[in-house]
């Protein structure tokens, strides 16, 4: 079996806020990890998600483009 890696990145013109989803789960904390960036944790007290407030300030929205690898490894 393959664990595909789902990454999702939303940014909002309106509240500019940048989001970057991690993975899936109940979220149950949040911890400011930074002045305008907030790191959203689960149940298991791992990131769920990184919102950035303010993203245009902080990170060249024009500019962002990923990589990653399709895969992260078999699971056994």
């Amino acid at each position: 079996m393959k664990e595909v890696v789902i990454l999702k990145i939303r940014y909002s013109d309106d509240s500019d806020i940048l989001l970057i989803h991690l993975r899936d789960g109940k979220l149950i904390d949040s911890i400011d990890i930074a002045e305008g960036v907030i790191l959203h944790l689960g149940e298991d007290g791992l990131p769920l998600e990184i919102e950035i407030l303010d993203a245009s300030k902080v990170v060249e929205l024009g500019e962002i483009s990923m990589e990653y690898p399709r895969t992260l490894g078999v699971i056994s």
